[in-house]
Parts: C-alpha cells; sequence; structure tokens
C-alpha cells in the first residue's frame, strides 16, 4: 500500500474539555442564526482536517471514526483532490452544463461508467446530492416502465426530499411532520439476519418480500425495486447471501428496473468500487454521491445507455449538477483511491476493526452484533439477554468516546447502533487507538 503523506500530526490531542471555549461560543452564534431543525450530533466546531484528525476551534484533537458520514473518504484536504480544485476554480467557478458544456462533467461520466458493475454500454447524469440522484433514477425507471410504483424497503433511507422521504423507512427525525409524501411507494420487508427468523436465508426472504409486492401492488406495476445494498441510516444492514439476486433476477423477470443506491456504501468504502459487487449483481441504474468528490457536492445516478437514454432532452439536468469544481474534485477522488489502493485500505480497516472489537462483540451483554464490510462496520446495541434494541447504550458510548477525543456516529431504526467510517487513508495506529476507546467506553456502558 501506498505511504500516505499527512498536513496535520496524526495525534489525538485535547487541549481543553469537549466542547471547548471557542466552540461553545460558537454555538451561542449559531443559536441565534441557524434553524433549529439542523441539528449537530457532535459539539465541537471544525478548523482544520486532515486525515483522520479533526482539528476543532480550540486546537483540540479528534480521531475522526465518521469522515462526514461517509463523505471525505480520501480524506478532507488530499492533495489531488486540492490541486484540482484549485485549478478548476481558477479557470470558472461555474456554468451551467445544460447552456455550455465542459469536459470535466463529460471525463466523470465517463470514468464512473467504467467502474460501476456490469460491462454493458452507459450513460451518466450528475446532480448535486444522494437524494436528487435517488429522485432522477426514480424518473428513468418511470420513463423506461411507463409504470408508477417503486418498491423500497424497511429500515431503507434514500434522502429528504419528498419523494425520498416517501422512500426512507424511518420517521424520526427524518419524516416527523413532514408528510403528505409521494404516493406509488410501497415498502416490504428487508433482509435482517440479526433479527430474522433463525436460518433464513436471502433467497427466503426475497421470496417473502416478492410475494407482497406481487399480491398487494402486481409485478406488472412495479417501475423499480430501489435498495442499499448495504444500508446505511437504517444500522448497516448487510443482507444475507443470495438476497440481492434474487430481487435483480425477478426485476429482469418482470420488466421492472433494480436499482443500487450506492450512496454510503459506494465508491471504495466496503473495500471494492461499488457493494453490489460483492455478489456479482449488475444494477440497471447506480446512484452513487458521498464519497465521489472529496467533500464537494457531487452525485449521480448511471446505467444501462437504453434505459436512461429513453428520457426526453431536458428532462434530468439542474442548475447546480455536475457543477465544474466538484467534478474536477470527483477525479482528484478518483485518481486518489485508484494510486492508493483505497479499496485494500478499506479491507485493511475492516481487518483492523475485527481485531480490535471482534471478542468484545461476542462476550459483551449490550453487544448484539458486529457487522459491515470494508470500513463501513457498525455494532448493533442490545439490552442484556434479549436482542430488544437498547438506543441509551448506543448514546451513552458515543458521548463518552467524544469526551475522550474519539468522533462516532449512531445509526439505526432503533437509534441503537454506533457506525465506524473512518477515512480510508487514517493512519492505522490512530485508528486502533480510537478503536481501543470506543471498546473501552462499550465494556464501561455493559459493566
Amino acid at each position: 500500500m501506498a505511504d500516505i503523506e499527512y498536513r496535520l500530526e496524526q495525534k489525538r490531542d485535547l487541549q481543553t474539555a469537549i466542547p471547548g471555549p471557542k466552540s461553545q461560543e460558537l454555538a451561542a452564534r449559531r443559536e441565534k442564526a441557524v434553524a433549529a431543525g439542523v441539528a449537530s450530533s457532535v459539539p465541537v466546531y471544525a478548523d482544520e482536517l486532515d486525515g483522520g484528525i479533526i482539528k476543532d476551534a480550540d486546537g483540540n484533537q479528534l480521531i475522526d471514526l465518521g469522515s462526514g458520514i461517509a463523505v471525505t473518504s480520501v480524506g478532507a484536504t488530499a492533495p489531488k483532490v486540492v490541486e484540482k480544485v484549485r485549478e478548476a476554480v481558477g479557470k470558472f467557478t461555474h456554468t451551467c452544463f445544460m447552456v455550455t458544456p465542459y469536459e470535466g462533467y463529460v471525463e466523470v461520466a465517463e470514468k464512473i461508467a467504467s467502474l460501476t458493475p456490469g460491462s454493458f454500454d452507459k450513460r451518466a447524469a450528475l446532480f448535486n446530492s444522494g437524494s436528487e440522484a435517488v429522485e432522477n433514477a426514480v424518473k428513468i425507471a418511470r420513463v423506461h416502465t411507463k409504470r408508477n410504483a417503486i418498491v423500497v424497503f424497511d429500515h431503507a433511507y434514500h434522502g429528504r426530499t419528498n419523494l425520498t422521504l416517501a422512500m426512507t423507512s424511518k420517521v424520526m427525525p427524518y419524516k416527523q411532520g413532514f408528510g403528505p409524501f409521494a404516493n406509488e411507494v410501497y415498502r416490504v420487508p428487508m433482509s435482517y439476519p440479526f433479527r430474522d427468523p433463525e436460518g433464513m436465508t436471502g433467497e427466503e426472504a426475497a421470496k417473502r418480500a416478492l410475494t407482497l409486492v406481487e399480491k398487494q401492488v402486481g409485478a406488472e406495476n412495479v417501475a423499480a425495486i430501489v435498495i442499499e445494498p448495504i444500508q446505511g441510516e437504517g444500522g448497516f444492514i448487510v443482507p444475507a447471501q443470495g438476497f440481492l439476486p434474487a430481487l435483480s433476477q425477478w426485476c429482469k423477470d418482470n420488466g421492472a428496473v433494480f436499482v443500487a443506491d450506492e450512496v454510503q456504501a459506494g465508491v471504495a468504502r466496503t473495500g471494492k468500487w461499488f457493494s453490489s459487487e460483492y455478489e456479482g449483481v449488475e444494477p440497471d441504474l447506480v446512484t452513487f454521491a458521498k464519497g465521489i468528490a472529496g467533500g464537494m457536492p457531487l452525485s449521480g445516478v448511471v446505467g444501462r445507455a437504453e434505459l436512461v437514454n429513453v428520457v426526453h432532452g431536458g428532462g434530468l439536468g439542474g442548475t447546480y449538477g455536475g457543477n465544474p469544481v466538484a467534478c474536477a474534485a470527483a477525479l482528484g477522488a478518483i485518481e486518489t483511491i485508484e494510486d492508493w489502493n483505497l479499496a485494500d485500505r478499506a479491507l485493511e480497516i475492516e481487518k483492523i476493526i475485527n481485531e480490535e472489537l471482534g471478542s468484545l462483540a461476542e462476550s459483551s451483554p449490550i453487544v448484539g452484533e458486529l457487522r459491515g464490510r470494508g470500513a463501513m462496520m457498525a455494532l448493533e446495541f442490545v439490552k442484556p439477554g434479549s436482542k430488544e434494541p437498547n438506543a441509551d447504550a448506543a448514546k451513552q458510548i458515543a458521548a463518552a468516546c467524544l469526551e475522550q477525543g474519539v468522533v462516532i456516529l449512531t445509526c439505526g431504526t432503533f437509534g441503537n447502533n454506533v457506525r465506524l467510517l473512518p477515512p480510508l487513508v487514517i493512519d492505522f495506529d490512530l485508528l486502533r487507538e480510537g478503536l481501543r476507546i470506543f471498546a473501552k467506553a462499550i465494556e464501561e456502558a455493559g459493566a
């Protein structure tokens, strides 16, 4: 693996209590200026980020195990991203691709088509956020099939627009009070090995879901099945082997579009460019965002050319979609992933997480399961002697880690998961230190 050079010293260093006085001052200013609905899970205000370190306004250096929710996979200051962004800004900050196109957009579309599963001819459209990418995938599927119904899953998260909120499973904080939502969205059970009947196979879980689709929606009405190959906000749920291929085959057999929402799990995060690859699934459409552009806002949908190209001219797009600076950042991020073999590094991160937490996960009375792939791992916390979700433990552990200078994130439909999303460039010694602090917090919470 390539040697990675860092700008900041990769060392946890607490100069003040968390949060420090400058962060508290900024919080007071924020309260008078920022909408209350925009919440933050960590009360420290970032000043500099590099590698696996967040340096806050008070000079504290915290270990970053969240990557801005899986965004800064190549680090928040990857040299090639910074270089390409500076070069792009010097030429022009924006010109709408729908008016005067430019090479960067085309180059990103070419590159992403070569990286996503499937050797078939592909086309891509670029947007700004994961929500936009998912919404446009639905638009494409509906035009292509001339059908309306969209099938999604329990525990799914697809975004914050009206349509993607309808597709998202969890009510609080995402959906509460924001309805009515878009119609023709139908939810069926996810393959959730930890909570499914013992021994249920992926094929059996797929049959359970698809029987509901056929009986309650009608196969002839389904435009698309949309699924996260590894669910993100829902709890890093990895479906049982065979589940995804069965869904994909059903779509082929019934004229529906199979959409893999790879917004969180894609772009080398799980040890492959896209997590669908683990079972050889070739989605008709793939949505991507988060880690694609090193922290700049960029997303897109890519898929079969004959499917994508059915949309009429002007039917896809947006003023900022595929912004030239964001495209430059994406090219820098992709180059960084390739040059530094970051997909392999994600697998090494998984190995380290298992080494540091595996035995504890098996012995702790409050850990139900350690699961995930690559640098997308989570622990599900339960009440001792049961599978009853234990959100209080997850919250307590996250707070204890923050107090010691380690930033981790909770997630899950029941709020009882702690997810580990370190930058793929994190120093491995720093990672082990953060995981050991995390392990101690688990031991104390379970005592």
